[in-house]
């Protein structure tokens, strides 16, 4: 038999295995992943197409938060460290703190970047390949230490422990900050870290954006609706804006492993972290500003929306393959504002002393002793000549005066008691 017969009857023969497998029933694919079927973001907001280039290898997300949970399977491996600012978690962030919030920052973590628990299984991350910092802070009164003190020295935490992005799901619903944070924003900008901020929920009492969603230079996030309208519970709005993502019927990883959906911008941020991962991940050269540049220019419009920023949907609708891979012209400064220039403008009075006042002595000219008159004595006290001319004569004279009348007076008495006699 020929090499080429040979060729002929192994084709044969594998055909023939190949038609009996199928005749036998071939093992049916598993089901798509519930977990997966449900991150409809991830394909209706381009993160799918950015991971043809990138996964978020290389970045580090810090999450300050309530803590990243240490049980599930999705932040296997996805954890590099953390610390505890309340004083009511562990040493390493991992604790939950607080008894209704404590899930919640394992909620934002999964979000951002969540391994899930397979190739094809469990809830996956936007950046699933980026390292995240667990920072847990205590929200209202979990914790004895101020909520400023403790969200201020997390970020410096963070940024010398080398974070990329840091994600802040919370507000303050106050439009001012503590001045302590004029020093850790400030501190992260410096040194070139991408700050990314939930803009607030209608659905909690949030009208309007609260600090720190008003801090120059932050990335805030606002919730639209799976339609990509604005969120009417799990959104709120502002001028300060500047990017738009999902923020209702989310995913999210709890501490001890459930799966829940869960809405609000607080799972919107991150959502926005992970893409800005995958921008620095995909372009390393790239500074924050410019990272941020990028993905509020790429935003998909909405329909009906002129303004940019809008008070609804900032520039627009979050576009992460866009972000990623479109050819976006640099600049220059940080498009969501300047901290400095506003702590100069208005922290001008508290961060200036005002100058001392400030004298000139004036000389004034030596004062006469007092028993050493100088000059000439003023007219309505006594000299020599008004006593010896003016006084002393008058006196003389009022007294001879007196005499003469007093005598005078005695004789015309004299006289009258005479004539009375007679």
């Amino acid at each position: 038999m020929t090499r080429r017969s040979l060729r002929f009857v192994r084709a044969v023969v594998v055909g023939i295995l190949v038609i009996a497998t199928a005749s036998a029933g071939a093992v049916a694919p598993p089901p798509p992943d519930p977990a997966r079927q449900a991150e409809y973001w991830l394909d209706d907001y381009g993160i799918r197409t950015a991971w043809q280039t990138t996964r978020g290898a290389g970045t580090t997300i810090a999450v300050i938060d309530t803590g990243i949970g240490r049980g599930p399977a999705e932040f296997e491996g996805a954890v590099s460290a953390g610390a505890d600012f309340s004083g009511a978690g562990s040493a390493d962030g991992r604790t939950p703190v607080g008894g209704d919030d404590g899930n919640h920052g394992s909620w934002v973590a999964s979000l951002a970047a969540s391994r899930g628990t397979g190739p094809d299984a469990g809830m996956i991350g936007v950046a699933p390949e980026a390292n995240l910092l667990s920072l847990s802070i205590g929200f209202g009164g979990v914790s004895d230490i101020p909520f400023a003190t403790q969200v201020a020295d997390a970020m410096i935490w963070a940024v010398d422990h080398g974070a990329d992005v840091i994600n802040l799901s919370f507000t303050t619903n106050l439009l001012e900050w503590d001045p302590s944070w004029d020093e850790a924003f400030t501190y992260a900008y410096e040194n070139d870290v991408v700050v990314v901020v939930a803009a607030g929920n209608r659905g909690t009492g949030t009208d309007r954006v609260g600090a720190p969603a008003t801090i120059p230079g932050v990335l805030t996030v606002g919730g639209v609706d799976r339609q990509g309208v604005a969120s009417q519970e799990a959104s709120t709005q502002g001028i300060t804006i500047g990017i738009s993502a999902p923020s209702e019927e989310l995913l999210g990883v709890s501490a001890d492993g459930r799966v829940v959906v869960w809405d609000g911008t607080s799972g919107a941020a991150p959502i926005v972290a992970g893409v800005a991962a995958l921008v620095r991940s995909a372009h390393p050269g790239l500074d924050a500003n410019n990272v941020i540049n990028r993905i509020i220019q790429t935003a998909r419009p909405v329909p009906g929306v002129t303004a940019k920023p809008d008070p609804l949907y900032g520039y627009g609708l979050l576009d992460a393959a866009a972000a990623v891979a479109a050819a976006v012209p640099a600049v220059s400064a940080n498009p969501m504002g300047d901290l400095a220039e506003w702590i100069r403008i208005y922290r001008r009075a508290e961060q200036e002393p005002a100058p001392a006042p400030t004298s000139t002595p004036v000389a004034l000219p030596e004062l006469p002793a007092a028993d050493s008159p100088s000059g000439p004595p003023p007219p309505f006290l006594p000299s020599i000549d008004t006593l010896v001319y003016g006084t002393v004569p008058l006196l003389g004279a009022t007294v001879v005066a007196i005499l003469v009348a007093l005598g005078v007076t005695a004789a015309v008495r004299r006289i009258r008691s005479a004539r009375a006699s007679r």
